[in-house]
C-alpha cells in the first residue's frame, strides 16, 4: 500500500523559492561570464579546464620568454654583423693603401700620408671592437669591464661565451670574442695594421709584402667569423618565428578553454531571464493566498 506524501503550503513555498534562487544563480553566472569574457572564474567552474588552463598559461609564459631572448640575441648578433662588415670594408681600404705604398715612385711625404690614414683606420677599428650593446662590449665575452680592447689594441675581455635560450633545450651563442674576430698574437689585425704603418714609413717593400700577406690572413679570419655570426643570426631568427607560431597556437587553445562565446552566452542569458519571469508567474499562481490576504 502506497502512503501518499503530504504537500503543505510551507513545502511548496520553500521548493518554489529554491527553484527561483537556482534560476537566479544560473542567470548571475551567465551575466558574470559575459561581463568578464571568461568561462572560468574559479576552479570549481571546471576542474579539468582549470588544470589545462594553468598548463597552457605556463606554456605561454615560457614561449614569450623564448621570444624575448631571441630578440635580445638578434640585437647582439645584428650589432656584431654590422661592425664586422664595416671592419671588412676598412681592411679592403688598408690593402689598397698598402699596395700603393709598394709603389717605388712614392716619396716620404706620400708614404707618411698613407701611414697616417692607416693609423686612423686602426683607431676606428679599435673603437668598433669596443662597440657595446646594452652597455656591454659585444667582443669582450662576459667581461665586467667597459671595453674589449685598450687604446693600444690589447684584448681586455675573456673567452667565456654569452648564450641565450631561444627554445626548449636550445641555446645559441650571441657574442663573438675579440680574438675570434680580429686574431691574436703577431697576426692580430691591430698589430698587423701597426706593422704596416711602421714599415710604410721605413719604406721596406719586403716587409710590406709580408705585412700584406698577414693582412689577408686577418681578413680571411674576420670573414669566416662574419659568416659564423650570420649563420647564428639566421638560426635565432628561425627560432623566434617558431616561438611566435607556437605562441599563436597555444593562445588559441587557451582561448578555447577560457574565453566565453559571447553570442551564445547572451542568448542563454535571455532564455534564462525569460525562464525566470515565467517561473515567477507560475509561482504566483501555485501558491495560494494566505490568511493575511483574506483579512485585508
Amino acid at each position: 500500500m502506497t502512503i501518499p506524501s503530504r504537500v503543505t503550503d510551507s513545502s511548496m513555498t520553500t521548493r518554489a523559492m529554491v527553484d527561483l534562487q537556482r534560476t537566479l544563480a544560473r542567470g548571475q553566472k551567465l551575466q558574470g561570464q559575459i561581463s568578464s569574457g571568461k568561462l572560468l572564474s574559479r576552479p570549481s567552474d571546471s576542474p579539468t579546464g582549470t588544470v589545462t588552463s594553468l598548463q597552457l598559461r605556463g606554456e605561454v609564459r615560457a614561449t614569450q620568454q623564448y621570444s624575448r631572448n631571441a630578440d635580445d640575441g638578434l640585437g647582439w648578433l645584428g650589432t656584431i654583423q654590422d661592425k664586422l662588415d664595416d671592419a671588412s670594408t676598412s681592411i679592403i681600404r688598408v690593402r689598397d693603401l698598402t699596395v700603393q705604398g709598394l709603389n717605388s715612385a712614392n716619396n716620404d711625404v706620400s708614404r707618411e700620408a698613407l701611414a697616417v690614414e692607416i693609423d686612423n683606420i686602426r683607431a676606428t677599428l679599435i673603437g668598433d671592437a669596443n662597440t657595446k650593446y646594452m652597455n656591454r662590449p659585444v667582443f669582450g665575452g662576459t667581461t665586467a669591464g667597459t671595453v674589449a680592447y685598450d687604446d693600444s689594441g690589447n684584448y681586455k675581455g675573456d673567452a667565456n661565451p654569452t648564450t641565450r635560450t631561444v627554445g626548449p633545450n636550445s641555446k645559441v651563442r650571441i657574442e663573438t670574442t675579440g680574438p675570434e674576430a680580429f686574431g691574436s698574437g703577431n697576426t692580430q689585425l691591430f698589430q698587423v695594421l701597426s706593422d704596416i704603418s711602421r714599415d710604410m714609413r721605413s719604406n721596406d717593400p719586403t716587409t710590406l709584402n709580408t705585412d700584406l700577406a698577414s693582412l689577408d690572413s686577418a681578413h680571411d679570419l674576420l670573414k669566416s667569423t662574419l659568416s659564423d655570426v650570420g649563420a647564428r643570426y639566421n638560426r635565432v631568427t628561425q627560432m623566434k618565428q617558431s616561438a611566435e607560431d607556437h605562441l599563436l597556437s597555444v593562445s588559441s587553445q587557451l582561448s578555447d578553454i577560457e574565453d566565453v562565446d559571447l553570442p551564445k552566452a547572451i542568448m542563454e542569458l535571455q532564455i534564462q531571464q525569460t525562464s525566470y519571469q515565467a517561473a515567477l508567474a507560475a509561482t504566483a499562481k501555485v501558491i495560494q493566498p494566505s490568511l493575511i490576504d483574506f483579512l485585508r
